[in-house]
């Protein structure tokens, strides 16, 4: 072989290197991505966001565009966004131009629907926040259809339907828990409040790779982690809250907070630093740890904080503190230190019913469902407000999406974008 074909064979070595290391690397702010329910880690953290250096005193509403109802986060990658959301007997789902807005395509399927009583006011759009993962997006219906679409075509590519398994795929309330993908394996809990299974399917063909269990779903969402060096779910369901080995299915600890009659099981936990924030509705919030040692697994509680309690609203994290919205007092926002539990300071009573978290450095975004973002100082100090934004005249349910210099808002029917500034432009 001559020196020039080695050097040539070498810089070309290096070149496929690079672009694998490339390719393995998330996209950061700047690229725009948001790939599901409360971004790439499900912890609401906005990675690479820089605030800027003073809030404008209004945003500027850019394109809008109306989607119809449902509680799902718009998705975004490679310069697109994706919404899934119901009109009129259908379900629906729109891919458009992150800029501008067009309209990309758009696809639909019958989705019937019955709401239970007392929910009635949240309508029959999904509760389910798709997920986008290698040029798949997988979304799951009211009723508990999943269905995997070709991102950049909007094809079809399988669909399941474990009704025949459950006799129907849903809670009382309608499907709410968010599905997660794990490389190869798409894993979303199945089945009714009595009888339901987390299962694992393959993200080509939709094939059962693993089922566990036998719990019913609750209305929070999964998360994947890392405890004492396994890779796992953990998930809250009707019963317990448990960790299940991601690639196997197997159950490695579980800890029991079930569903207790009007208490339901709907925040999605936190994870941080090993330890499992966990907080029901009139049950306050508390600090699970599981731990693995000589082979075996032991769950303990290092705290209970019953002075606040979650309902519908998921927590966040923001450096060693926890944000969330305490359900007492007609909606209250509370700060609390995830080391001891103890409430660092509360915000004014009657803030709102629900409100969609998160966080970037030095900051805690708050949607409420009345339409008002709020940016609050991330600081155990005290409850300082840097801004307030009217950015809808309608419900918001839906968590946002940021991005560097936009802010995505789906109301009760229409998606917008909002401009921010951009602190290098300032």
């Amino acid at each position: 072989m001559s020196p020039v074909y080695c050097r040539l064979a070498a810089s070309f070595a290096v070149l496929f290197f690079l672009a694998g290391v490339c390719q393995a690397q998330a996209p950061s702010v700047t690229e725009a991505y948001w790939p599901g329910w409360l971004g790439p880690k499900r912890d609401g953290w906005v990675e690479g966001f820089q605030a800027p250096k003073s809030w404008p005193r209004k945003l500027k509403r850019g394109w809008r565009v109306k989607v119809g109802e449902g509680y799902g986060s718009p998705l975004v990658a490679d310069g697109r966004v994706w919404q899934h959301a119901r009109q009129g007997e259908e379900e629906a789902v729109w891919c458009f131009d992150l800029e501008t807005g067009a309209l990309k395509w758009r696809r639909s399927y019958p989705a019937p629907f019955k709401i239970g009583g007392g929910g009635e006011r949240h309508g029959k759009g999904p509760k389910s926040c798709p997920v986008l993962a290698d040029g798949r997006l997988f979304t799951l219906s009211i009723s508990g259809i999943l269905i995997a679409w070709d991102s950049a075509s909007g094809k079809q590519l399988w669909r399941r339907d474990y009704r025949k398994r459950f006799k129907k795929s849903h809670p009382y309330w309608g499907t709410a828990t968010s599905p997660l993908v794990d490389g190869e394996r798409l894993v979303v809990h199945m089945g009714t409040e009595e009888e339901g299974a987390l299962v694992a399917l393959d993200v080509k063909t939709g094939k059962e790779v693993w089922s566990h269990g036998k719990d019913g779903p609750c209305y929070s969402s999964p998360l994947l982690v890392e405890i004492g060096g396994v890779r796992q779910v953990v998930e809250w369901n009707h019963r317990v809250l448990a960790g299940i080995e991601s690639e196997s299915g197997r159950l490695l600890w579980e800890y029991p907070f079930p569903h207790e009659t009007h208490n339901q099981n709907m925040p999605t936990p936190v994870f941080h630093k090993g330890r499992v924030l966990l907080g029901g509705e009139n049950r306050g919030v508390h600090s699970i740890e599981p731990l693995y040692k000589a082979g075996k697994w032991t769950v303990r509680k290092r705290w209970s904080q019953k002075k606040v309690a979650l309902d519908m609203a998921s927590a966040i994290v923001n450096e060693d503190l926890l944000y969330g919205l305490s359900h007492y007092d007609k909606g209250r926002f509370f700060c609390l230190d995830m080391e001891t539990g103890e409430i660092r300071w509360m915000g004014p009573p009657r803030t709102g019913q629900n409100v969609m978290f998160l966080a970037v450095p030095g900051y805690v975004l708050a949607l409420v469902n009345h339409g008002e973002l709020h940016i609050i100082a991330a600081t155990g100090d005290g409850f300082r407000k840097a801004a307030t934004y009217q950015v809808a005249d309608s419900q918001t349910w839906a968590p946002p999406v940021l991005l560097k210099g936009a802010i995505l808002v789906k109301d009760h029917e229409t998606l917008t974008r909002w401009s921010l500034p951009v602190p290098n432009a300032e």
